[in-house]
């Protein structure tokens, strides 16, 4: 499951319904990405994040689908935000669901490693000395 976004998502709604379908979860292992108040050193007073529509998703499909493949878990959703974000406010929630901690924690980094380095959402930082793209992917 994967989806893009611009209200908030409920972090514990998101874990229950990925795990309602499996009998056998022993982990469900969860990355939440929040927007901070400081980077770079800067006073940061908001973000906004665009994509390109269609491709971000696909993006985002490919991941699941590899981690998926890759790693012995039973399943992983992705959601990302978009427009306007306030300091504090959530970005980004990825789930992963396995019989096994182990694998849910590799499957989690592999999947959010994956969408900064890969996927087309790009950030806007509103900082107190005017707008900021973000270039680079940590």
């Amino acid at each position: 499951m994967i989806r893009i976004q611009e209200d908030d998502f409920n972090i514990e709604e998101e874990v229950l319904a990925l795990r309602k379908p499996f009998k056998n979860t022993g982990a469900a292992v969860v990355f939440l990405g929040t927007a901070r108040d400081i980077s770079k050193g800067k006073e940061i007073k908001g973000l906004e994040f665009e994509y390109y529509s269609g491709m971000a998703e696909k993006s985002l499909q490919k991941i699941r689908d590899r981690a998926l493949k890759e790693f012995d878990i039973l399943d992983v959703a992705i959601i990302h935000r978009v427009g306007k974000i306030g300091i504090a406010e959530n970005i980004v929630l990825i789930v992963v669901v396995s019989q096994h901690r182990k694998e849910a924690f590799k499957a989690c980094e592999f999947s959010i490693d994956e969408l900064k380095r890969s996927v087309p959402i790009w950030k806007k930082e509103r900082t107190v000395d005017g707008v900021v793209w973000v270039e680079e992917h940590p």
